[in-house]
């Protein structure tokens, strides 16, 4: 590629001297490219005097093909720069549902009306996401399920976790205590869908609210 950009640019000055200027290159490394794409092509470029340069037949034919794409290709990136200013485009997102609730919903209005040519694609999954081969751009989970190589940033502050009980309940059982004294209630459990495991009430903090389980399998 950067042989037949340095190509057109030859075409374009008709000089060496004045290609080489544009490219940042020295004249004598300019002409050694140029034999060696022809050499590759096998097939003369370019037709060379002591006082001039100009493109051959076949290179009038390789111009026709290689302007439009460059112009096509620099029009991409004026348009890829665009980007830098202005936000574009879709953001996918995967989350579950407390963070979609609580994160994201009371942001997103204010989002979307200050960037009206962004898109927001919000998948809602209880289960672990390779964020990566499904190609989102984010993904929200629990704080000790971030994997090691993520780059994680919090969004939300800890939530307390509640456990409640029915007063019929209680008049039957004793009020526990302390978290530990929910193994001996027959609670309501979340199972979580990626590891297997039963949802713990006694983990003291999480971003988001389970109701209280049986801790039969510790989460992680």
């Amino acid at each position: 590629m950067n042989d037949l950009a340095a190509f057109v640019a030859v075409a374009d000055e008709r000089s060496f001297t004045r290609a080489a200027s544009r490219l940042g290159m020295s004249p004598s490394a300019l002409s050694h490219a140029m034999r060696s794409l022809e050499e590759r092509l096998g097939v003369r470029l370019l037709a060379r005097t002591t006082r001039s340069v100009s493109a051959t037949e076949a290179g009038e034919r390789l111009l026709r093909i290689l302007r439009p794409a460059f112009e096509d290709i620099g029009a991409g990136l004026a348009a890829l720069g665009e980007l830098r200013d202005k936000p574009a485009g879709a953001v996918r997102i995967t989350t579950f549902r407390h963070a979609a609730a609580s994160v994201l919903w009371p942001v997103l209005p204010g989002l979307l009306a200050a960037h009206p040519d962004v898109r927001v694609e919000i998948s809602i999954d209880e289960g672990l996401t390779d964020i990566v081969e499904s190609r989102f751009d984010a993904g929200i989970r629990w704080g000790g399920k971030v994997a090691r190589d993520m780059v994680a940033v919090r969004v939300s502050p800890d939530i307390r976790m509640a456990v409640v009980g029915a007063p019929a309940y209680f008049a039957r059982h004793p009020v526990p205590g302390s978290p530990r004294d929910l193994t001996r209630h027959p609670c309501i459990n979340y199972r979580m869908k990626t590891g297997g495991g039963l949802y713990m009430s006694g983990s003291s903090k999480r971003t988001g609210r389970h109701c209280g389980s049986r801790p039969t399998v510790p989460s992680s």
